[in-house]
């Protein structure tokens, strides 16, 4: 995992942005104990405020969950919240652009699904 930050998210974001990947990817999964904010702030570098922020928000959005004392867990069906979101960014962020520059372009959607073969096998 990269320790490295860019300019076009505020870092809080990216921090939560990583912890939704690792969840996703399996690399924490569900029931398990995700990595404390101490050891976040550690690993990246970075002040306590802003992996605070980052973790608050995936807390409060039910992807993870504090036992008091005990530290963080990645909550049910987190996984699932997840990739129902990102499928509905995925959507907003591209799928409804590419369909709006298909029509202006008079591509039929036989021929969209034809060039989204042809992207997949590069």
């Amino acid at each position: 995992m990269s320790t490295s930050f860019h300019d076009s998210k505020p870092i809080f974001v990216q921090v939560r942005e990583r912890i939704e990947d690792q969840i996703v990817n399996d690399q924490l999964k569900e029931g398990e104990q995700a990595p404390s904010t101490n050891q976040l702030v550690q690993f990246y570098k970075i002040n306590h405020a802003t992996i605070s922020k980052g973790v608050t928000q995936l807390v409060e959005e039910g992807i993870l969950f504090k036992k008091r004392g005990v530290g963080m867990f990645v909550a049910e069906g987190a996984k699932q919240k997840l990739i129902q979101k990102r499928k509905q960014a995925f959507m907003d962020n591209y799928v409804i652009g590419l369909v709006q520059e298909a029509k202006k372009l008079q591509i039929s959607e036989n021929e969209i699904i034809e060039l989204i073969k042809q992207a997949k096998g590069r």
